[in-house]
């Protein structure tokens, strides 16, 4: 005697294809909020964008805000995961912080839907926003305890790790906004330089914790360095 519901990998094997194509539908919205705006993508634009029809793409999503929900769902679960990889290495407070700076700015900067995500995340109803308040702050949470162990270890300088925690935060999501993949730098140089700047604003001994940069990466740490003073500058004009 049998039946569909007895087959658990059967079962298995379909909810994975159905989160693969959740996936891939979610990338593929993502490229069309970047390029036409939350706003002015319409369903029929994503079902296109991922070879769907419109019919087919309510199997998945019933709506653009869920699908820009699963798009901040899926970027949250990143960043905690690669937060708790980071806490559990045996690595120093500031390579620890490293790994999660980088990461962050991989998800904001490489990862469509990670850039929609920080990108468009005021055009999430307050209905589907509440529910991920909890993600944010226990991520928030788990920034600020690395910077307070670094504290408490006099691997960084004596601050408020609260408040060093969501400059370090608003600094990474705010890059999204200025960040344009033709630009003179990659991700991962942006990155990089990223975490050089925040971790040397918070070490007691900056030249004891860093090495010495190559020409190469000094040279990429001054481009970036512009790219953040124009950046200002284009935020507060």
């Amino acid at each position: 005697m049998s039946n569909s519901g007895s087959n658990p990998r059967g079962n298995g094997r379909v909810q994975r294809r159905y989160l693969a194509r959740r996936l891939d539908i979610l990338r593929a919205a993502g490229k069309e909020f970047r390029v036409r705006g939350f706003a002015e993508t319409g369903m029929r634009d994503i079902a296109a964008a991922a070879d769907l029809s419109p019919a087919n793409l309510y199997n998945y999503f019933r709506g653009k805000d869920e699908i820009l929900f699963f798009c901040q769902d899926v970027s949250l679960d990143r960043l905690l995961g690669s937060l708790e990889k980071a806490r559990r290495s045996r690595a120093t407070a500031p390579e620890k912080l490293r790994a999660v700076i980088v990461s962050h700015m991989r998800c904001v900067l490489d990862e469509v839907e990670g850039s929609a995500a920080h990108l468009f995340s005021a055009a999430l109803p307050a209905r589907l926003e509440r529910s991920l308040f909890a993600k944010r702050d226990r991520y928030e949470d788990g920034v600020r305890r690395l910077i307070a162990a670094g504290i408490r270890s006099a691997e960084f300088t004596a601050c408020d790790p609260a408040l060093a925690a969501r400059a370090v935060l608003g600094a990474l999501n705010w890059s999204v906004r200025w960040y344009s993949p033709e630009g003179p730098l990659t991700a991962e140089e942006i990155a990089e330089s990223f975490a050089d700047f925040l971790i040397r604003g918070l070490l007691n001994d900056a030249d004891g914790f860093l090495r010495p940069a190559t020409v190469t990466e000094k040279r990429r740490v001054a481009r970036a360095g512009a790219l953040v003073a124009n950046a200002a500058r284009v935020s507060a004009s």
